[in-house]
């Protein structure tokens, strides 16, 4: 948790790919389980490095968090009502690792030649459904793995509206925060499925995050764009070749994580070859 509030705090993977996989690959843990901890923790983490965030005046595009955060209510609600029991655990493990898997290639080229902007200053009806659309489904995958919603809207983000990675890193930041609260609410609350070993979990972990998530956002503001995108890059590929070696693979698993990570790979790339999106933005220079 030391290392995965850092995490937390300072990219747009968020702790739960940290908390999931560890509680998942090495500890054990029922995924169902791992999931409700990583929403429970990063609802304490990520709301700890939002206010730091706040505080600190780094920049952020309010205007995603708040349709994405639209979205992501109504697909974390879906997600745990409806999907949350139904995929086989290795399964969703998987699926998670290939759809972050197939971000690496996307952030590499998108770097070579391409204007970066803070924001975005056409909001049409085009761009609240992507951000609306793009809420609903990392909504629905952080109530299956406990968070997706950032890495999703920091996909698109970066890669079809060319926003900078230092603004679309807090911005994914603060709308996980508020996807965590509200799945953590709704596993309290409504599905009442806090166990008593996620709530000792959850307990041990919080001095911890609540210093690591704010650290995280605030050396993560300080470093240069394409530091960013490096120790992102690095985070994935660990992910990658440590789900190759823990689960096993069966036929089944194997055909739907291709199926995944061609399909996201197809889709980063078509986001970031499409014109179609481009609306007028601030230019920022690249340090």
């Amino acid at each position: 948790m030391m290392f995965g509030s850092i995490i937390a705090g300072g990219t747009s993977i968020g702790g739960g790919a940290v908390a999931f996989p560890v509680f998942t690959k090495l500890l054990n843990v029922s995924p169902y389980d791992a999931k409700v901890f990583s929403l429970a923790i990063q609802s304490v983490g990520m709301s700890a490095a939002s206010v730091a965030i706040w505080l600190t005046k780094i920049r952020v595009e309010w205007r995603t968090i708040i349709w994405a955060t639209i979205g992501g209510a109504f697909g974390i609600g879906i997600g745990l009502a409806f999907f949350s029991s139904f995929f086989p655990p290795e399964l969703i493990k998987m699926s998670f690792t290939m759809m972050i898997a197939s971000l690496p290639f996307s952030l590499i080229i998108s770097g070579k030649k391409r204007q970066y902007h803070l924001q975005v200053e056409s909001w049409s009806f085009r761009e609240r459904f992507i951000f609306f659309l793009t809420g609903l489904l990392g909504g629905i995958m952080s109530s299956l793995v406990g968070n997706g919603i950032d890495i999703l809207t920091f996909s698109v983000m970066v890669l079809l509206f060319r926003i900078s990675e230092k603004v679309a890193t807090p911005t994914t930041v603060i709308l996980m925060a508020i996807n965590a609260l509200i799945g953590f609410a709704l596993q309290v609350f409504v599905f009442k499925d806090f166990t008593e070993p996620v709530y000792s979990y959850w307990l041990a972990a919080i001095p911890v995050v609540v210093i690591g998530a704010p650290f995280g956002s605030m050396v993560c503001s300080l470093l240069p764009r394409q530091t960013i995108v490096n120790i992102l890059i690095a985070l994935i590929l660990i992910e990658l070749f440590t789900s190759l070696l823990i689960i096993p693979l069966s036929l089944t698993i194997v055909s739907v994580s291709l199926i995944i990570f061609i399909f996201f790979s197809c889709f980063n790339y078509w986001m970031y070859c499409t014109d179609i999106f481009a609306v007028k933005s601030i230019k920022i220079k690249d340090r």
